[in-house]
C-alpha cells in the first residue's frame, strides 16, 4: 500500500495521501504511548500493536521496543524473526523480513529514495526483502529495492546498494559477496 501521490513535486507537496498520513500520526501516538514504553520481554504485546496497524506479523517475532518503525501497514515479519533495538524499518515501500532472519543493533532498512534526475525531484517507494534465515549486521544500511538472500550474511556498517546471494557472507562500502556461509552440523 504505496498510498503515493502521483505528479507531485514534494517540495511543494504532501507527496502522501491524507490516509496515509493520518494513519502515520496515530501510530506516532501508539508508538509513544504504548509500543516504545514497553517491557524488554514484551514481544507479543509488540507484535499485536504493530498487526492492529496493518502488520502481517509471524510467530515468534521479537520487535524490540526502540526499533524505530515508519509505517507497520508495509512490514510482513515471518515467524521468529528478531529485530533488534534502534532498527530503523522506514517502510515507504514493503519490508519483507523471513523467518528466523535477524536485524541487530541500528541496522537501517530504507524503502524510498528520491528521482535526482527529476526536476520535481519525485519520491520512489521500492520493497525490500531480507531472506530467511540471513543475519544484517549491526549498523547496516539496506537500500531501497533490495533483495537479500535466504541465509546471507551483510556484515556490520555495510551498505548494501544491491542485491546479495544467499547463503554468502557480505561486507563493505559498498557491499559485496565475500565467502559462503557454511553452516556447522
Amino acid at each position: 500500500m504505496m498510498e503515493l501521490r502521483d505528479g507531485v513535486d514534494p517540495r511543494h507537496e504532501a507527496t502522501f495521501t491524507l490516509g496515509n498520513r493520518f494513519r502515520r500520526a496515530a501510530w506516532g501516538v501508539v508508538y509513544t504511548l504504548l509500543f516504545r514504553p514497553s517491557p524488554r520481554p514484551f514481544h507479543g504485546w509488540r507484535s499485536g500493536l504493530l498487526s492492529l496497524f496493518g502488520a502481517k506479523m509471524g510467530k515468534g517475532c521479537h520487535v524490540y521496543s526502540k526499533v524505530q518503525i515508519w509505517a507497520p501497514w508495509n512490514l510482513e515479519i515471518h515467524n521468529q524473526a528478531g529485530i533488534g533495538d534502534g532498527v530503523i524499518l522506514y517502510s515507504m515501500g514493503l519490508i519483507t523480513i523471513g523467518e528466523r532472519a535477524v536485524l541487530s543493533q541500528g541496522a537501517h532498512l530504507c524503502a524510498g529514495t528520491h528521482e535526482y534526475e527529476d526536476p520535481s525531484f519525485r519520491l520512489i517507494a521500492k520493497p525490500i526483502s531480507i531472506g530467511k534465515e540471513a543475519w544484517i549486521c549491526a549498523e547496516a544500511f539496506v537500500g531501497p529495492g533490495i533483495v537479500v538472500g535466504d541465509g546471507a550474511v551483510i556484515g556490520a556498517r555495510s551498505v548494501v546498494t544491491r542485491d546479495m546471494p544467499q547463503w554468502t557472507v557480505c561486507a563493505g562500502n559498498p557491499c559485496r559477496p565475500l565467502k559462503k556461509r557454511v553452516m556447522r552440523s
